[in-house]
């Protein structure tokens, strides 16, 4: 059991998910704390039966906590984890900022727990497109290796925080109005639209969102010969991301293959009857925890390709949901030791 579990960005789409979670699935804490901007501080949530007054975040939060659940942007993540794990804190971070240090683990509970229970210091979760594609890869890769990914993803507004369900949601009354609309969180109108631009353009004219999906998944799954090709799309859906995937494999896994291996799988559940219009939707995965599959097809245009649709709620396996896992990954690890120890 953890003495105090600190959540920072208490009060965000993310944090609020989190703190839900950790309240559902009893992760198990002798007392919390919930951190946020100078902005929120002050504000009261309900937690188990209790009123917490939300802290501000500082440099001298963590002085009392031993593990740290951080949802927060980049440069904030930057500036104050380093001191969670200088106090003696071990960090699970939402954030992009640590991931490809080559030092901090890259975790997925179903894929790589180990890399969690022997880190120190920060965890990282990975980008919320990257988590329910290497979930869904992993069952395939250990049937044969995986050489090639060809994906593009169709991604929701909550993505871009409360500020882009805003946009989807006034901007789409707005143009049925006929009435002019200023977008905030993106830089073209998402009512009616698509958005094939997430991120800043990088190298080769590739998106930073495109780019995370090729590096993280590389380090997941520990293994950076697989190629990937990303495309990454804004439609104006508000929660749940949707991928269209097609793999190429060492030796050809039939669809049948692969349906039994995805349903065989923790935390991915099979939706897969297209002749009665049974797949994934982003209306019936919001709020689940799971990845979810269907399309399942041969690729016609090569010998060992597969193609799939995948959805996922961003906000919970995306985001929430993986950290609480890692969370409570560590917390049966400390149970084990203890009773180790007390044997």
């Amino acid at each position: 059991m953890f003495e105090r579990i600190a959540v920072v960005g208490a009060t965000g789409a993310v944090g609020s998910i989190i703190i839900r979670l950790l309240q559902e699935r009893n992760v198990p804490a002798k007392d919390f704390k919930f951190l946020a901007s100078a902005r929120s501080a002050g504000n009261t949530l309900s937690f188990q039966g209790r009123d917490f007054t939300v802290e501000e975040l500082t440099h001298d939060s963590f002085n009392d906590v031993d593990l740290v659940i951080a949802s927060t942007p980049d440069e904030t993540a930057a500036e104050f984890l380093p001191s969670a794990v200088k106090a003696g804190a071990r960090v699970i971070d939402e954030s992009g900022y640590w991931r490809m240090k080559p030092d901090v683990a890259l975790v997925v509970p179903e894929i790589n727990p180990e890399a969690a229970l022997s880190a120190t210091g920060i965890i990282a979760s990975p980008n919320c497109s990257t988590t329910q594609m290497v979930l869904a890869m992993k069952p395939l890769h250990e049937i044969s290796p995986i050489r090639r990914v060809i994906v593009s993803t169709y991604q929701a507004v909550s993505g871009a925080g409360l500020q882009g369900s805003t946009d989807l949601r006034d901007g789409t009354k707005a143009q049925l109005e006929n009435q002019e609309f200023e977008y905030r969180a993106f830089s073209h109108p998402i009512a009616f639209n698509a958005i094939p631009q997430i991120g800043s353009v990088k190298e080769e004219g590739y998106t930073s969102e495109e780019l995370k999906m090729v590096y993280e998944t590389r380090k997941i799954l520990g293994d950076d010969s697989i190629q990937i090709n990303a495309t990454c799309v804004r439609i104006p859906v508000d929660n749940c991301h949707s991928e269209t995937i097609t793999v190429e494999t060492e030796r050809p896994i039939s669809p049948e293959e692969a349906r039994e291996a995805f349903d065989a799988f923790p935390g991915i559940t099979v939706s897969d009857d297209t002749a009665n219009g049974v797949y994934p939707l982003p209306s019936i995965c919001s709020g689940s925890d799971e990845v979810f599959i269907g399309r399942i097809r041969k690729d016609i245009s090569h010998p060992n390709g597969l193609s799939f649709w995948c959805v996922s709620d961003n906000l919970r396996k995306g985001a929430a949901t993986n950290a609480v896992q890692i969370a409570e990954l560590l917390a049966s690890h400390l149970f084990q030791k203890s009773e180790t120890n007390a044997g």
